[in-house]
């Protein structure tokens, strides 16, 4: 592959990543305030600190599987739109595969996320 079209891609994938990061500050509500709403100071529960760093552990899970999957992506697409036919060829196997990957690591993920809510409510 071409050095500076890699770097390109992987430069564009890391903005798209990179694009999804960011919002509200950690244990920061995700909606607007209200102006000259009166804000509480009390300490954090134990119970909410937990989930504050599961949701926070889910995050950063996903967005690690979101820059895995854009970075397989754009190696397919950038043999997909080449001119040469087998990269073309190549690039539809690398496509099935890479379909078939997304999709084993959305179960595996999505999975993950089920066992620990079930360990979180029935504690086994």
């Amino acid at each position: 592959m071409n050095g500076p079209l890699v770097a390109r891609a992987v430069t564009l994938a890391l903005a798209v990543v990179l694009a999804g990061v960011g919002g509200t500050a950690p244990g920061a509500p995700a909606h607007a305030s209200v102006v000259g709403a009166a804000t509480h100071t009390s300490t954090p529960s134990a119970v909410s600190n937990f989930t504050a760093a599961i949701d926070r552990l889910v995050e950063l899970v996903g967005l690690a599987g979101s820059g895995i999957l854009a970075l397989v992506w754009a190696r397919v697409a950038l043999s997909w739109f080449s001119n040469d036919v087998t990269k073309k060829i190549q690039a539809k196997d690398r496509a099935r595969d890479a379909l078939i990957g997304s999709l084993l690591f959305t179960a595996a993920v999505t999975g993950l996320a089920w066992g620990l809510a079930h360990w979180v409510v029935t504690g086994t």
